[in-house]
């Protein structure tokens, strides 16, 4: 962001919605104490918290869809729709019991066959429940209450896949919805969450709102995270989307928003100055900023050109774009996994202990026949975590002599697009950027970025066995020494292979009025808990 930019928005930061035209869109329902005003990270573009994995569709999801277990801040799963579960001596065979009196909005009563369904259809997109739909020998209503669960093998994270916060997360959907095919987008949003989605007042760009629900039963516990009881204090939620930092910024210091998620850095000086704003680090975890290419097609087909991309990376350069001069906020990651966790490797990341290497760069682009094939970057303007970094890769890919085809467009779109698997001049892509939670990052378990199966890794399908080969080491570890030893042999290989480039890792903000309390850090904005006088 270049010094007129940010003079632009320190000026306009202060302007009211309606100074700025921007209030008079949707019809906000005036401030009150049962009314949460949020300005979410990006629009709600679509609301099918399985056929993607946009952190922003599952931080409303886990509104209106429950989860059958739930982690805690340590990152350990607890029950959640679940009373109780057996598992054989064998650990083949999984019992799984629902807590009595759970709803679907629309009265119906959850029941297992809307637990086996949700699975089916999570597990064919997640890679954990890939790793499991593997293993299955049967998946089986037994009663209403009770579902059965045989493998061919055992698998100790059982819980850990059906309550991780990472995307796609095992929500359970009622079993008309969930037959729904898990490469489509659902068409009707009915969960047993704690609130339902108000699908008349839904306004792509601008607007959606969450309903309380109030047939909804929080477990009797006190909420801890994605765990415990989910009571929540409003009767609405309305996500009110505000691309423009600048308008989110003066929408919170006049009263009209109540929490912003993603304040950008440069803006935070000017809030903290405030003395009704609170602001604090969004997640303990922070987050790793992702560089993702396409392996499919040229020209990152070809890893030599993936290799020269790499040696060409400044993690500081991407890491200043996104947060700014603040040196709290960022550090250099060699590494696809979160820094200061139990596991964390930097094994094969030297290349990014440095300062980038345009002239090395170029040479083995070089080397590669690069021939000026276009790289199609496709570029969310309206996050600035995506916007920041796509503009240091458009400088950096022509640096070293490639052709940049710079689509500028919205993250919903950005989620569309990047599941194409066509030519990047018939409508795909080479090349987004995104960023992957800590929490997703501290294990294999949620981490999807640095997964090489191929046609069923993430975006970009990279194939490597000896990635693959580490994973499975990991899930068959029996200590911590052997998850550490699995850990460092998969970071190596995703570096060798170039299963994505990782730009730095980095924290970001979260602000909110002082007159809401309960607001915690963590992967997700907890709405549990929240509230507002």
């Amino acid at each position: 962001m270049d010094f007129n930019r940010r003079g632009l928005l320190k000026g306009a930061a202060g302007l009211s919605l309606a100074a700025t035209g921007v209030i008079g869109a949707p019809a906000f329902s005036q401030s009150s104490s049962k009314v949460l005003k949020f300005v979410p990270q990006a629009n709600l573009a679509n609301f099918d918290p399985i056929w993607g994995t946009q952190y922003v569709v599952r931080n409303g999801a886990q509104l209106v869809w429950d989860t059958l277990y739930g982690v805690d801040d340590k990152l350990i799963p607890k029950r959640q729709m679940i009373e109780s579960e057996e598992v054989s001596s064998d650990g083949l065979t999984w019992t799984f019991k629902l807590r009595s009196g759970l709803k679907f909005h629309d009265g119906a009563p959850v029941r297992a066959v809307d637990c086996v369904a949700s699975i089916t259809r999570w597990s064919a997109r997640d890679p954990m429940g890939l790793m499991l739909k593997a293993l299955q020998k049967d998946l089986v209503a037994v009663d209403d209450n009770t579902f059965k669960w045989v493998l061919s093998a055992p698998y100790p994270k059982m819980m850990l896949a059906l309550g991780k916060p990472g995307t796609p997360c095992c929500f359970i959907m009622p079993e008309r919805i969930a037959k729904t095919d898990p490469f489509k987008q659902i068409e009707e949003y009915v969960g047993s969450g704690p609130m339902k989605f108000a699908r008349n007042e839904y306004k792509p760009g601008a607007l959606a709102v969450f309903e309380r629900f109030n047939d909804y039963q929080p477990r009797n516990e006190p909420t801890n995270w994605m765990s415990g009881g989910k009571v929540i204090n409003f009767d609405r939620i309305e996500w009110i989307v505000m691309p423009d930092p600048a308008t989110a910024s003066a929408a919170l210091q006049n009263g009209e928003i109540d929490w912003w998620e993603s304040p950008v850095s440069d803006l935070i000086p000017l809030l903290k100055r405030n003395r009704n704003i609170a602001v604090d680090i969004a997640d303990p975890l922070g987050n790793i900023g992702s560089f993702r290419l396409n392996h499919l097609h040229a020209p990152f087909n070809d890893i030599k050109i993936r290799r020269a991309v790499q040696m060409a990376v400044s993690q500081e350069n991407y890491m200043r774009s996104v947060v700014g001069s603040d040196e709290k906020l960022w550090k250099k990651c060699p590494s696809f996994f979160t820094p200061g966790t139990a596991l964390y490797s930097e094994a094969g990341g030297d290349m990014f202990k440095g300062s980038g290497n345009i002239e090395g760069a170029k040479k083995l682009l070089a080397e590669a026949g690069y021939s000026g094939q276009p790289v199609t970057c496709v570029v969310a303007q309206d996050n600035p975590i995506t916007k920041a970094q796509g503009e240091i890769t458009a400088d950096i890919l022509k640096k070293i002599g490639m052709n940049v085809d710079f689509v500028a467009t919205d993250w919903g779109t950005v989620g569309q697009r990047r599941a194409s698997k066509n030519e990047p001049g018939k409508g795909g892509w080479s090349m987004f950027h995104s960023w992957h939670a800590g929490a997703d990052c501290a294990t294999i378990a949620g981490n999807v970025g640095v997964r090489a199966n191929g046609e069923k890794a993430w975006f970009g399908w990279p194939a490597n066995a000896d990635v693959e080969k580490g994973v499975d080491a990991w899930f068959a570890a029996s200590d911590l020494e052997a998850e550490k030893a699995a850990i460092a042999g998969v970071n190596k290989a995703a570096m060798d292979h170039v299963v994505y480039i990782p730009t730095g890792f980095f924290y970001t903000y979260q602000a909110w009025r002082k007159n809401i309390t309960g607001i915690v850090s963590g992967p997700l904005p907890w709405f549990a808990g929240v509230k507002k006088t």
